[in-house]
């Protein structure tokens, strides 16, 4: 129970589809009612069992600045066909620590390097409606010149936007969720958004 509330039990668990990156699975569940319901899913992760699910992070967000400019992503993502602003990410590679992870995921993305990290905060999930994928965020100040490496699969265009042009862009254009919202806070308090604890 909680506070009061039945919860849910997930009863079972079976895989519906295998790609390199995303498992689909199909959740048999009984609802707060006593009712026996079907769920679908996916995660990064192979499961045996259901009590795994959600246990682990499969990669990192970079919240990078520059000064009072932070950086974003401008690039295309294929679940909703369009641009949209974002924040440099990855998957974690088998044995690579958070730190390495990040700094290989920005040098790919925008060519820059990690000059200092600020913290690290604990995983978090992107859309735990639809997946268990979560990441740990990792705020740093960031330098050097933009230089992306080019994949065929992906269009990323990065930028370093000042207040004024956060202040613009959050007014006319599409952002994933944690983008749009460390935007929203680096425009009211610029890099002193990352001082203290």
């Amino acid at each position: 129970m909680a506070d009061g509330k039945k919860i849910p039990v997930l009863n079972s668990m079976e895989k519906s589809r295998d790609t390199k990156f995303l498992k689909s699975y199909t959740l048999n569940y009984t609802n707060t009612e006593g009712h026996e319901k079907v769920y679908e899913m996916v995660s990064n992760f192979d499961y045996d069992n259901p009590k795994e699910i959600g246990l682990k992070a499969s990669g990192v967000v970079i919240v990078g600045y520059r000064g009072e400019e932070l950086l974003l992503l401008k690039e295309f993502r294929m679940g909703v066909n369009r641009f949209i602003y974002n924040l440099p990410a990855g998957h974690l590679e088998k044995g690579e620590s958070v730190e390495r992870c990040a700094e290989r995921e920005l040098k790919e993305e925008t060519g820059l390097r990690i000059k200092k990290i600020e913290k690290i905060l604990p995983p978090s999930y992107a859309a735990p409606d639809l997946s268990d994928s979560s990441a740990w965020v990792v705020l740093a100040q960031v330098e050097g010149e933009f230089c992306p490496q080019a994949e065929e699969d992906e269009c990323i265009m990065p930028l370093f936007a000042d207040i004024e042009k956060l202040e613009k862009l959050l007014e006319e254009e599409r952002f994933s969720g944690r983008a749009q919202l460390f935007a929203y806070f680096f425009s009211l308090f610029g890099s002193r958004l990352f001082d203290g604890e």
